[in-house]
């Protein structure tokens, strides 16, 4: 079950997760749907993944942005739609996370 940009700004798409270097997950995002959003509205913004299938979800906090492109901004994300996030999890399990689930929000 997909989820629908009526109900957030922004759906992304996972195309790679890693342990961070600390603690949490980094997540390697394409925008699939939406209006990109502003580097400051990701900042701290409570996002929901769910999986392909719609089995699993979680809801994820972005913590921190990671700089393996360069420094995001809102210009990059708005002409490439991708992005690389550090994510906590806030309910849920975020190790269960995985590549081609969608990143839906802010919610």
């Amino acid at each position: 079950m997909a989820m629908h940009s009526t109900h957030h700004k922004a759906v992304f798409r996972i195309l790679d997760v890693m342990d961070g270097p600390h603690e949490g997950r980094i997540l390697k995002l394409r925008l699939q749907r939406g209006e990109a959003p502003t580097i400051r509205e990701l900042k701290g913004a409570r996002m929901k993944a769910a999986s392909p299938d719609g089995s699993a979800a979680c809801e994820l906090r972005i913590v921190g942005f990671a700089l393996f492109g360069g420094r995001p901004s809102d210009e990059r994300l708005a002409r490439t739609g991708r992005i690389d996030v550090s994510v906590e999890a806030i309910d849920g399990a975020a190790d269960q996370v995985a590549a081609r689930w969608e990143l839906a929000g802010p919610i």
